[in-house]
């Protein structure tokens, strides 16, 4: 599923939309896509102004006039995209908005990801307000993050960085990447890990993915486990070390990291 960089990534490719005026709505024949709003209802964005894009972990929420705002999430496929102002709906463009110039897509071959459509005159929804801190929000602190470990102190560290709850937008090869750069290994009890030391590589993985896979999907630095972690044969890039890469399932999630420099607990 994508993850915290990802996601604003994909949200920024409705940029060619932005101050643009919503002529048409195109809706797919899945009414599952369309959570708490039926596919109707998003007609009502035809007319509007498409003004802002934000993201909040891996959710998404755009901004129309008239008080409109479309939020979502991609789930494990979904991607946003554009196309030509003409562009045919393909079966599995869901959601598709025409503007003069272009077309903003919404397309999920396995419908994992959803949108819905709400009214709030000059405020978001109630609902994405009431999202936890971000990592990279002041509010994300030291004390939070030291209650969140000590509340889940027997989860191994891994299965708890994936909680949206206390961690939005850490997915499957952030949570490995924490771990590995808190040299930890992932069945590490959450009660024992460092909680300054835990909100200091968090915050750092997110500021420097914002910078790279964010804006243009470039990688990350090849210092990180992340380049190597799904390769046959990946081995370790910690410095002098090269250990062939472990894989297995914690928690029914696959975690990835190097017996050598996460040894077991």
């Amino acid at each position: 599923m994508p993850e915290l960089a990802e996601v604003a990534y994909y949200a920024a490719q409705w940029n060619p939309g932005l101050s643009q005026k919503i002529l048409r709505v195109h809706t797919g024949p899945k009414p599952r896509f369309f959570r708490n709003t039926p596919p109707s209802a998003f007609a009502a964005l035809a007319g509007t102004t498409y003004r802002h894009a934000r993201t909040h972990g891996k959710n998404m929420l755009f901004e129309f006039s008239d008080g409109l705002w479309l939020s979502g999430h991609l789930g494990m496929t979904g991607e946003l995209l554009t196309g030509p102002p003409e562009h045919p709906p393909t079966a599995h463009d869901h959601l598709v908005l025409y503007t003069k110039s272009t077309a903003l897509i919404f397309r999920d071959f396995r419908m994992f990801g959803c949108v819905r459509l709400d009214e709030s005159p000059s405020t978001p929804p109630a609902a994405w307000q009431s999202l936890p801190p971000e990592i990279l929000n002041p509010q994300f602190t030291t004390a939070r993050v030291a209650g969140a470990l000590q509340r889940h102190a027997r989860s191994p560290l891994k299965a708890f960085l994936l909680d949206q709850a206390w961690f939005p937008g850490v997915g499957n090869w952030m949570a490995d990447e924490v771990c590995y750069q808190l040299q930890l290994n992932p069945a590490t009890p959450s009660g024992t890990v460092d909680p300054a030391a835990l909100r200091k590589v968090l915050r750092a993985i997110c500021q420097k993915s914002m910078k790279t896979i964010a804006v243009d999907w470039s990688d990350p630095p090849a210092t990180w486990l992340m380049p190597y972690r799904w390769k046959d044969g990946g081995l370790c890039p910690g410095k002098n070390c090269g250990t062939a890469l472990v894989r297995e399932t914690l928690r029914g999630r696959t975690a990835c990291w190097c017996p050598v420099c996460q040894p077991g607990v």
